[in-house]
């Protein structure tokens, strides 16, 4: 390849600088990691590392530098952007660095000196050897006197003489050769100091969530309450090195938490949309005629003009203090087969927040994945059955561990192993843990036992327990008993039996209650290996409210016969079928002993004798309009007939008048006794 030295294409001098390597590394559960890198600095040097792109907007808005014996000038990076602002305002883009011919071609018009010769360049080509005359670059430079063409050889310079120009172009040769790798940047951290010193920064970056799994060993099923059992709960954090960097012989920690995690795009460019305020131009003069003086009212006087203060405000630096270390938290470690770790994690715990700080330092080369044990622990635990759904067959096989350590145990999936007997290293199955306190207990399914069987039914009883009578109704208070019983056979397995059912509204659970959470109440029994009905009785108070009068009726002393239709609207009175019969029922399943039965009696008395009274209104109803309907003909009669018969018409026409009368008369007395009793019965009771 031809070579050709142009002036213009510098190298940047940089100051001298020092690449930091990772010293430690905490991993967070929220897709943070909180990279610490530490070196020694010269006098005077800079602090530089590479970063992925992606990470540059954590980095920026965290980056903390811990240096007790300098000051912070600032921190550069190139562009996000780095082509395209490297190029902006140039007469040459990154296409043009392809040759040096398409190069100086971009630079028509510009001043440069080549072989002596000093002008603007007008063309630039490529000459071939020939004949054994090597070949060059002949370059046509526009001067004063006319053009003039010089061949440049193997070595010769072309030199612009605008320095800012040459400058940028260099500084976008630069940036074209950073853009080839546009996933990272050089960070540069520029620092003052008049001696040689440690320095560390400190940052949080995205990162892949660690991700713990458990080996769990569990103690068989059944062995005896008296005997202590634990299980073994063994830690394991499956880690990915992505911050593009390898990591040496860090410290690592794993924090699991909760802690608020948010992105801002703090490296884009932003810029602020403004409104457009148009370009103001004369307008079209335009004349009103003058139609003369006017009165006008006097202004009132302006209101004083209001004076602002501008504020200044300064912001110091702000002062980088030198990192703090909680102090270690006691971690509840344990041995024991299978291979314990090669050093024991330790536990450091705060608010809301656990970090598993591994004792050895651990090396993890840039894009590698690494599983690292964290924790191994010993934990009381009993093998128990577990029954979720009332609807399935056969209960979960499980273990119940408490978490006798010093600090919460994150989320994770278990792999479970027995640990004693015909099941010593089986796989027994997986379970999920979630987040356990200190001191807190979890049950943990991993199977179902298909050897054991169950099925449950449910029944509802009603029981009066109270009765008030009411001005107008009878409240009725009922004890409702719903009951679930499960049936199941262990077929001689002897264990713990754990149940959880879910909540009633407004009912209290009849039996006893181990705890209440999520799962609703647990209650548990034991199982001696005998098939066994466990009876699971919700309680409940129901009131019930029977009105004595529907009011939709109005008031029962307004109530007239004659426009009711008594027959259609039966059920709805006092004394008509339906409300007597519900209350005598409810009279036979009531004790002796129940507040009140004596007032539900004394109402069912009341309501036979209304029943009388009412049927006694519909009799003389009836008849009334019988002798109603024989009035009407004997009116129709007198009416049709003459002479002699017409005499005998009025006669009867008289006596059916009379028995209308009659009929009319018993039947308001009969309507009204029955009011009477109505109203009687409906101001009973407070």
């Amino acid at each position: 390849m031809r070579r050709l030295t142009l002036a213009f294409l510098l190298c940047a001098t940089t100051a001298l600088a020092t690449e930091l390597p990772v010293r430690s590394v905490t991993l967070s559960s929220a897709g943070l990691a909180q990279v610490e890198r530490a070196g020694e600095v010269p006098a005077d040097g800079s602090v530089t590392f590479r970063a992925p792109t992606e990470d540059v907007d954590d980095l920026l808005r965290s980056l903390i530098v811990v240096d007790t014996a300098g000051t912070v000038e600032g921190l550069r990076l190139p562009a996000r952007d780095l082509a395209g602002e490297a190029f902006r305002g140039l007469p040459v883009r990154p296409d043009d660095f392809d040759s040096r011919v398409r190069l100086l071609a971009a630079l028509r018009g510009q001043e440069a000196e080549a072989g002596g010769a000093r002008g603007r360049i007008a063309d630039a080509a490529e000459v071939p050897p020939v004949a054994g005359t090597p070949g060059g670059l002949r370059l046509t430079l526009v001067t004063p006197t006319g053009l003039r063409t010089v061949l440049l050889r193997e070595g010769d310079e072309v030199t612009l003489t605008d320095s800012a120009l040459a400058g940028r172009v260099a500084r976008a040769a630069e940036a074209l050769a950073a853009a080839r790798s546009n996933d990272e940047r050089r960070i540069e951290i520029r620092l003052r100091a008049d001696r040689a010193r440690q320095v560390a920064v400190l940052y949080v970056a995205g990162a892949p969530l660690w991700k713990p799994s458990y080996r769990l060993l569990v103690p068989p099923l059944g062995a005896p309450a008296t005997t202590p059992t634990n299980a073994r709960l063994q830690g394991w954090a499956v880690v990915e090195n992505a911050s593009g960097s390898d990591w040496d012989g860090v410290r690592l920690a794993l924090v699991s938490g909760e802690a608020a995690a948010f992105r801002q795009r703090i490296y884009q460019p932003i810029t602020v949309a403004r409104p457009e305020m148009p370009v103001r131009v004369a307008g079209a003069v335009m004349v009103t005629p003058d139609t003369g003086g006017r009165p006008v009212p006097i202004p009132a006087p302006a209101p004083a003009a209001l004076v602002g203060r501008m504020l200044e405000s300064s912001a110091a630096a702000p002062q980088m203090a030198a990192r703090a270390r909680a102090p270690d938290a006691p971690g509840t470690i344990a041995g024991g087969a299978p291979a314990q770790p090669a050093a024991a994690a330790t536990a450091e715990a705060s608010a809301g927040r656990v970090a598993f700080v591994l004792a050895e330092p651990v090396t993890i080369r840039s894009g590698e994945t690494a599983n690292v044990p964290f924790l191994d622990v010993r934990l009381p635990a009993e093998r128990v059955w577990w029954i979720q759904d009332l609807n399935a067959r056969h209960p979960l096989s499980a273990v119940r561990i408490r978490n006798a350590s010093a600090h919460t145990l994150p989320d994770g999936l278990a792999t479970v192993y027995g640990a004693e007997g015909p099941e010593a290293g089986v796989f027994l199955g997986d379970a999920e843990i979630r987040a356990m306190p200190a001191g807190d207990g979890r049950i943990l399914a991993f199977a179902r036992d298909r050897d054991v069987q169950y099925s449950q039914a449910g029944t509802t009883t009603e029981r009066v327990t109270r009765i008030a009578l009411r001005r107008g109704f009878l409240a009725i208070d009922l004890l409702r008993r719903e009951e679930t019983a499960i049936a199941i056979d262990p077929r001689g397995a002897r264990g713990t039996l754990v149940i959880d059912v879910p909540r009633r509204a407004g009912a209290t659970p009849g039996f006893t209650i181990v705890s209440e959470g999520d799962f609703g109440l647990r209650h548990e029994a034991v199982m001696d290996g005998s098939a066994q009905t466990l009876r699971l009785p919700f309680e409940r108070t129901i009131r019930q409210d029977t009105p004595l009068w529907d009011t939709a009726l109005g008031e029962p002393m307004l109530l007239r016969w004659q426009q009711f239709d008594i027959e259609q609207n039966l059920r709805r009175l006092p004394g008509g079928p339906g409300t007597m019969e519900r209350l005598q029922e409810i009279l036979t399943r009531t004790p002796e002993a129940v507040p009140g039965r004596a007032d539900l009696a004394a109402v069912i008395e009341a309501m036979q004798e209304l029943r009388r009274q009412l049927d006694e209104a519909r009799l003389r109803a009836r008849a009334y309009r019988s002798a109603d309907q024989s009035l009407a003909r004997a009116r129709q009669a007198a009416e049709d007939r003459t002479g002699p018969e017409q005499q005998e018409a009025r006669r009867r026409l008289n006596q059916a008048s009379r028995e209308a009368d009659a009929a009319g008369t018993a039947a308001d007395q009969a309507w009204e006794a029955w009011q009477r009793g109505v109203v009687a019965l409906l101001q009973r009771g407070s």
